[in-house]
């Protein structure tokens, strides 16, 4: 039986492609108007004493342990412990939305929702896997992918997981990734998630791959097909070479076609190098939506965030605030950056020079990572090889995928590494 509240939310998005795309646990969800929302009306009312919120306050702000408080002074109270709205503090949610537009100008005059808070970026997946995946809703990914995505989509959700091979011909496959969303198609609905800078490959589409991208997702549209695009941005920004498509898909995709609803999920945490903050963002675009229409997918989402882990952590997002506010952020972010760039140039530099008939790199231009195809030898072999022989670290993504992360590479060490993994493969072949 679906909740009252559930079934007003059902039928606010009645109709539109959100509507169309939800899972059976998506149209249960529902945002409830219980100690959160009370609570909420609390603070703007109750100007005598405020009764709702499970904290300890004295005159008007929450306590705090001064042996915490101590590490992280130019927090207030409030800043440090205190619960954080559902959906995140107002402030950052704003102040993200004007970065989104300031990465990506084309997005200036567009309409889409106000990026709501999640505790990390593989939560945001997940929580989009709870509202539009289930047995029946399967998910269209790469080959390779990062392996939560599998996790999230088939042990979680028990949901269908389709892949396609990434490369052809050295580049994006288009052509790949359009066989199999039309054979999704054929389905009356696709949700396919896409990965740039992709993990595990470091590989961002070109300009002219990027518009053969979203020319596959607007001729289903056309056809009447409801295509909802993930566009999972975790590396966004983190561009080598010049003829990358400078803009997130979602800036295309979010008015597109009134048959295709794009989620952007991103945050700071990879592009802003503060990965153990948790702090991620989940925003929504599709041609036609009405600000009610947002409102109630938002709290479809706040529903499946305060089921799970109440609210995002407060401290993180006060630091990012506050840290935004700083007129040295852009220089640093700007050194954090050229840093990454000499180590892939590096990499690039060094698997360009070398050849080998059981090896070979996957195209890579951006990101954090590249990887190799490990045709003729096992990954985990290699792997393991390389770990327990020569104390280098990688990732065996599947059978035949490794994946090196030259973002923790130091400089001095990325050819003696390359070298290492060249020797051993050939060596176990």
């Amino acid at each position: 039986m679906i909740n009252p509240l559930a079934q007003e939310l059902n039928d606010a998005l009645k109709g539109t492609t959100a509507g169309c795309l939800l899972s059976d646990l998506g149209q249960r969800l529902y945002f409830p108007k219980g100690i959160i929302a009370q609570s909420g009306e609390a603070k703007k009312l109750g100007n005598v004493a405020n009764g709702t919120i499970g904290m300890t306050v004295v005159n008007g702000k929450p306590v705090i342990l001064p042996s915490v408080h101590k590490f992280a002074p130019a927090l207030t109270t409030s800043e440090l412990v205190a619960y954080a709205p559902t959906a995140g503090i107002p402030d950052l949610r704003a102040f993200w939305k004007e970065e989104i537009i300031r990465k990506n100008p084309s997005l200036e005059k567009k309409s889409f929702s106000l990026p709501a808070v999640v505790p990390g970026l593989t939560a945001g997946i997940s929580y989009l896997a709870d509202l539009f995946l289930d047995e029946s809703k399967g998910l269209v990914a790469a080959d390779p992918s990062w392996d939560n995505y599998v996790l999230i989509a088939s042990a979680r959700r028990n949901a269908p997981f389709t892949q396609f091979p990434v490369f052809k011909d050295g580049g994006f496959n288009v052509q790949g990734l359009k066989a199999v969303l039309e054979e999704e198609a054929k389905k009356g609905s696709v949700r396919v998630i896409l990965n740039f800078p992709q993990n595990p490959s470091g590989y961002s589409p070109t300009v002219s791959e990027a518009k053969e991208i979203i020319a596959i997702i607007k001729e289903l549209a056309e056809k009447g097909c409801k295509v909802m695009v993930w566009c999972d941005d975790a590396y966004f920004g983190l561009n080598y070479e010049d003829d990358i498509h400078p803009e997130s898909l979602f800036a295309s995709l979010c008015d597109l076609h009134e048959n295709v609803l794009a989620a952007k999920i991103d945050g700071p945490t990879k592009e802003d190098f503060v990965w153990g903050f948790r702090c991620g963002f989940v925003t929504f675009g599709c041609k036609g939506f009405t600000e009610a229409q947002y409102d109630a997918l938002g709290k479809k989402l706040m529903g499946a965030i305060r089921s799970s882990v109440s609210c995002g952590s407060t401290p993180p997002q006060n630091l990012l605030l506050k840290a935004y506010k700083e007129d040295s952020i852009e220089s640093e972010k700007k050194e954090f950056r050229a840093l990454l760039e000499r180590r892939y140039r590096l990499a690039k530099d060094f698997v360009e020079s070398h050849t080998s008939s059981v090896i070979k790199a996957l195209p890579f231009n951006s990101g954090y990572f590249m990887a190799f195809d490990t045709g003729k030898v096992d990954a985990e072999k290699l792997r393991q090889t390389l770990l327990n022989n020569k104390g280098i670290g990688t990732i065996a993504i599947d059978s035949r995928t490794l994946r090196v992360a030259f973002s923790s590479l130091d400089e001095e060490k990325i050819n003696l590494v390359y070298q290492a993994i060249y020797d051993t493969a050939q060596e176990l072949a």
